[in-house]
């Protein structure tokens, strides 16, 4: 646009201020009159997350006003400052023996990778502040400039957004966040409560509580975890959320001239569909790729939509493993996506039946890597109620109930855990694991491209289809003696 982007940004607000039943807002502000408004009737501009972007605007618009912005761009007779309208996609999740499986445990005693002074963000619902699991290392105390934000808000108030970042309704964000980092060690009075679900012979699936583990860590104890919150305690979000963290970090970063926050952590997306875009080419994908190549690590979750029906001649619908199944922002071509496998037998087990499968629908090599994503425990939410306990799409446990009442589960000084299931557990492994490297090999910092290549070319291979496994499991000491 001849006026650049702050111009074309200034021309498009104008233009969507003065569309019929869009009250006028001001940048950097809460569109004016949202708060008397229900959520469905709100159009305009929301400027708490469009404040974050220079390339887009995010809002919400009638199918009629979104035909009378593009006749307005239309008028111009000159270079358009409207390039594009793009549908904001609803996102949503993706649902301690692991840490011998990625040799985690041995890169901590061998070489002290603990991922100390590394900073990973974790897009997700929410990190619950007040679990012990992340008290030792003070996990979640961030120097500034570095804030927990809320994404899911249209709230002008900082302090607020620091706030409902560090609550997780949902339990998602949490139990990823607890596979990066944190560790706690079971003392008297304060024990290890861990729910886990099992099926019986009748198929059925029960809950057992567990109070025998000594210790719970996550695969870089001492990294520091940025809470960016974008989906709500429903699990359920938008595509813009996404990308305004994204840029949020970008932010933090100075565009990557000054490495503040070291990876992002994304066990969220939505399914790829062909139809809409080349793949990888999604407005989050691109986003995606431009922080990486600014210096950040981005680690995703492939998704779990890697198991569906063929249709047989003989036998009509058949339950088989589905390709061309990586699911948004996993196809983009920079992040290190990630698929599942067992949590420590994966030779024998191989690939998670759920775990999404390549190729991409462009035909490049995902998933990149696998790791531990089955009946992976770690951290439950305190704030999550019923939903928080939902298990993660593709768990074959969903559907579990709550332990009863008057268990050993309701210990008030106990550290709670739980059991989850998904490619959502999967990408936090390969997380934790980059950031322990990295606090160990500091030379790598804001050269993820250089990183992606060391994890993929010491992966361990599994003998499975190159769809189905990428490269093969992550490996954290082999990556460490590599270089």
């Amino acid at each position: 646009y001849s006026g650049g982007r702050a111009e074309a940004r200034k021309v498009v607000w104008g233009w969507v201020d003065k569309l019929p039943g869009v009250r006028p807002s001001a940048e950097g502000a809460e569109t004016a009159g949202a708060a008397d408004r229900k959520p469905e009737d709100k159009q305009g501009i929301n400027s708490s997350k469009s404040k974050y972007s220079q390339q887009y605007l995010f809002g919400r618009l009638s199918a009629e006003n979104i035909r009378n912005l593009v006749k307005e761009a239309r008028k111009d007779t000159g270079s358009s400052p409207l390039y594009r309208i793009w549908l904001d996609h609803e996102v949503k999740r993706f649902v301690n023996q692991s840490v011998s499986t990625v040799k985690a445990d041995a890169a901590h005693h061998a070489f002290s990778a603990s991922g100390k002074d590394i900073v990973w963000a974790v897009i997700d619902t929410g990190v619950d502040h007040t679990h012990p699991h992340f008290e030792e290392h003070k996990n979640l105390t961030l120097d500034a400039p570095l804030r927990h934000r809320d994404f899911t808000s249209t709230s002008a108030d900082d302090e607020e957004l620091k706030r409902a970042a560090c609550v997780d309704a949902a339990g998602h964000g949490t139990h990823v966040a607890g596979i990066i980092a944190g560790e706690f060690k079971a003392a008297d009075g304060r024990p290890i409560v861990a729910t886990v679900k099992a099926r019986n012979e009748s198929g059925d699936v029960t809950t057992e509580t567990i109070t025998d583990i000594p210790r719970m860590s996550g695969m870089a104890p001492e990294c520091k975890i940025l809470s960016l919150k974008a989906l709500n305690g429903d699990g359920a979000g938008l595509a813009s959320n996404l990308i305004a963290a994204l840029e949020y970090v970008q932010e933090l970063n100075g565009g990557g001239r000054r490495i503040r926050v070291h990876g992002v952590n994304m066990s969220v997306g939505y399914d790829f569909e062909p139809k809409w875009f080349a793949c990888g080419q999604s407005p989050l994908c691109v986003e995606v790729d431009r922080l990486v190549r600014s210096g950040v690590v981005v680690v995703v979750a492939a998704g779990n939509t890697g198991y569906g029906y063929n249709q047989s001649v003989a036998r009509g619908p058949v339950p088989a493993g589905q390709d061309v199944t990586i699911n948004d922002p996993g196809n983009a071509e920079l992040a290190i996506t990630v698929g599942s496998t067992h949590r420590n037998m994966p030779h024998v087990y191989g690939v998670s039946y759920f775990s999404s499968k390549g190729p991409t629908g462009d035909g490049r090599l995902k998933p990149d890597i696998v790791a531990p994503g089955e009946k992976i425990i770690s951290c439950k939410s305190s704030n999550a109620g019923p939903q928080g306990e939902a298990a993660s799409a593709g768990d074959p446990a969903a559907g579990a109930a709550a332990p009863s009442p008057g268990t050993a589960s309701n210990q008030p000084n106990a550290a709670h855990y739980k059991e989850d299931s998904g490619t959502s557990m999967a990408a936090p492994h390969v997380s934790g694991v980059i950031a322990a490297f990295l606090s160990v090999r500091r030379e790598f910092i804001g050269k993820p491209e250089t990183v992606k290549e060391i994890f993929l070319s010491t992966a361990t291979d599994l003998k499975r289809a190159t769809y189905f496994q990428g490269r093969g499991l992550v490996d954290l000491m082999r990556a460490i003696q590599s270089v």
